[in-house]
């Protein structure tokens, strides 16, 4: 094992990995254990600790001990060499090694790297053996934690985008066998990884790599090498758009996610470069050079997928190079991906289908394929994720040539004007228009929810505000608690792998979250009712009786209710207060809780995210028969609300199907 003069050191995150815990776990057991490790360097806000003194630690008091012997054991140590090169030098010659059983090519693009590295190498090579799998998995793990160790230095093309690629590839060349694959940008080389995924074992297949970074050629050669061992290879070091290090390329198919935003791409040095066969890029637009550097690297029916800024397809410097692009029919097809397919993920980026201009079929058209809005809540319920099923149904529709939503098939002279714009918002037609079936239908909906609130109104409306006697008191729910008219009981953390998210099942029970709340039935998440009694019997979910007051203990989004839809799982932040109805009417108790004064009061102020001391609510005293009618009166009370955001539904719902109509030239007055 290396030796260092300081102690190898973790973050509190990296205790966190090292006990399978999260970091709040980590947090809990500094403050609660007066034994637990100092801090050795770092700062108070991100404190660092010597990882001999919390493996220690942890054994001694059995908090992730089988763990800390594998992969999390090690890569402490990796990452102490501090230097980004050091640690992916020492990785590549890992996944060098476990290839062949362990021996070095004779040529490679990893350097050799110190002594006390190659311990570490040996370190991982023992785990790797031990785990079997030919060590794949190892060198992955090693990858995936440098990678992220790194985030915001090394851009890559997420593993479901690149299978995507490969997939649109192998459809728009009609299914047939691919013999190279080139991508002249290739990273860590996880769009070679996904075409030898593919096409290894059809036939021959080569897999070339160029990237500028002698780090990353290494590293994808080692992983290249670990997938497709049975594959001609050939990662080069080299800067593809200066050196041209294939001439003479005749690929089949050419995967590339290249550098965007640069200056510095050679623009003055190769003013002349025979690859500028649509006009020589501005500056400002290195894309389109590696667009044409792309095209020059196929054969004569290749094809390429490049991944592309949006801005790309309509800057106006870049108009006359798209214009000679369109009319030698090299563009095939643009898609518009959904924000976060890929790093940057706040930008929504374009995928480019090129056909070599030597094909012998001369295209007519381009297809535009608009899938930005393919997106779905995931069931963390955190903002929107890539909705990959869609997204690759609405491509292949329009490759398959259906008549899809959201694509467009332009012919080639409509495409060709001042500005050449192959956005393609700018050319998929809208949704289709509401019917006038729609607008029968929206009108019956929002009748509907008109005559519910005229009747949940009714009740209400002989109600009358009188002047409350002085002597009127009120009680806290700790006091109910001691008292036994209450039972106490907080949320728990979800099981992970056991919440599914979508549409319920039957017998399937459903879990509640706060970051849920308002949210549509197939918002929900759920949980298998085996799961559900094998965890409750073991005291590890909280979940609800009807009847029960259902309490949402954080600031924002805080809200009280009376279950009548029981059984449910509460998720963190929720709390169940069981009732004796002998002495306590839960509706009434609901009725005093939800005021959101009797929250603020029970809160902490510090932020918006503040929590709520549920103990510290406080009730009215009142007795039993007095609180029913309260509780009566809150049960009508909700049922109005309830109707109201129905009709608030209704009537946006509505709004919109007439301003389709009205936009379409289909409404006309009585």
């Amino acid at each position: 094992m290396a030796q260092h003069d300081e102690p190898v050191t973790v973050t509190l995150a990296g205790i966190a990995r090292l006990a399978g815990v999260g970091r709040a776990a980590v947090s809990n057991w500094r403050r609660r254990h007066g034994d637990f490790p100092s801090p050795v360097a770092g700062t108070d806000a991100s404190p660092q600790f010597s990882l001999d003194v919390v493996e220690e630690w942890l054994t001694r008091h059995k908090k992730g001990d089988a763990v800390t012997d594998g992969w999390e054991r090690l890569w402490p140590r990796i990452e102490d060499l501090g230097d980004r090169d050091r640690m992916g030098r020492l990785i590549a010659r890992v996944g060098m090694q476990l290839n062949e059983g362990g021996a070095m090519p004779a040529e490679h693009t990893v350097p050799d790297v110190p002594d006390p590295e190659r311990a570490l190498a040996e370190e991982a090579l023992r785990l790797a053996r031990k785990g079997g799998e030919g060590g794949t998995g190892g060198f992955l793990f090693l990858l995936g934690r440098w990678l992220g160790t790194h985030v915001r230095q090394i851009a890559t093309t997420p593993s479901p985008l690149a299978h995507l690629m490969t997939e649109i590839a192998q459809m728009a060349g009609g299914g047939e066998h691919v013999r190279s694959v080139v991508d002249p940008a290739c990273g860590t080389g996880g769009l070679l990884v996904a075409a030898a995924r593919r096409w290894t074992g059809e036939g021959s297949l080569e897999l070339i790599g160029h990237d500028r970074d002698p780090v990353l050629a290494g590293l994808a050669e080692a992983w290249l090498a670990l997938e497709a061992p049975g594959t001609e290879r050939k990662v080069l070091a080299a800067d593809t758009l200066r050196e041209d290090p294939l001439p003479q390329a005749d690929a089949d198919l050419v995967l590339c996610n290249p550098p965007s935003n640069e200056r510095d791409w050679g623009h003055s040095e190769l003013a002349t470069d025979r690859r500028w066969q649509f006009g020589q890029p501005p500056r400002t637009e290195p894309e389109l050079a590696w667009v044409q550097h792309i095209l020059s690297l196929l054969g004569p029916q290749g094809l390429a997928v490049v991944l592309l800024p949006p801005a790309v397809a309509s800057r106006r410097a870049g108009r006359r190079i798209r214009a000679g692009l369109v009319r030698a029919g090299a563009v095939r097809m643009v898609v518009a991906l959904p924000a976060g397919a890929a790093p940057p993920y706040g930008v929504g980026l374009h995928l480019w289908l090129l056909r070599s201009p030597a094909a012998e079929e001369s295209a007519s058209s381009a297809l535009f394929v608009d899938t930005a809005d393919c997106r779905h809540t995931p069931t963390t319920g955190r903002g929107q994720a890539v909705d990959w099923s869609a997204v690759r149904d609405r491509i292949l529709a329009g490759l398959r040539g259906e008549a899809a939503e959201g694509t467009a098939v332009i012919p080639v002279l409509d495409l060709i004007g001042d500005e050449t714009d192959l956005t393609p918002a700018r050319h998929v037609p809208a949704t289709a228009t509401a019917t006038a079936v729609d607008l029968r239908r929206s009108w019956t909906d929002f009748d509907a929810a008109l005559l519910a609130v005229r009747d949940s109104s009714q009740a209400l409306r002989t109600l009358t505000s009188v002047r409350e006697p002085g002597d009127r008191v009120d009680v806290s729910v700790a006091e109910l608690e001691q008292a036994g008219a209450v039972t106490l009981a907080a949320g728990t953390a979800l099981p992970t792998g056991l919440v599914q998210r979508g549409s319920r099942p039957g017998e399937a029970v459903p879990v509640i979250t706060p970051l849920l709340m308002g949210e549509g039935e197939d918002g929900r998440q759920w949980m298998a009712p085996e799961d559900v009694e094998r965890l409750h019997v073991e005291g590890k979910l909280t979940i609800t009786a009807f009847g029960d007051v259902v309490v949402v203990g954080a600031t924002q989004g805080y809200d009280a209710w009376v279950e009548t839809r029981a059984p449910t799982v509460l998720g963190p932040h929720l709390h169940r207060l069981r009732v004796d109805p002998e002495r306590l009417d839960p509706f009434f108790l609901a009725s005093c809780l939800r005021v959101r004064s009797n929250a603020r009061r029970a809160g902490t102020h510090a932020s918006a995210s503040s929590r709520i001391d549920v103990r510290r609510l406080r009730a009215l005293r009142l007795p039993l028969e007095e609180q029913r009618r309260h509780g009566e009166i809150h049960r009508q009370l909700v049922e109005f609300q309830r109707a109201a955001a129905d009709m608030s539904v209704m009537s946006e719902s509505l709004g919109d199907v007439l301003a389709g109509l009205l936009a379409g030239g289909g409404l006309a007055g009585g």
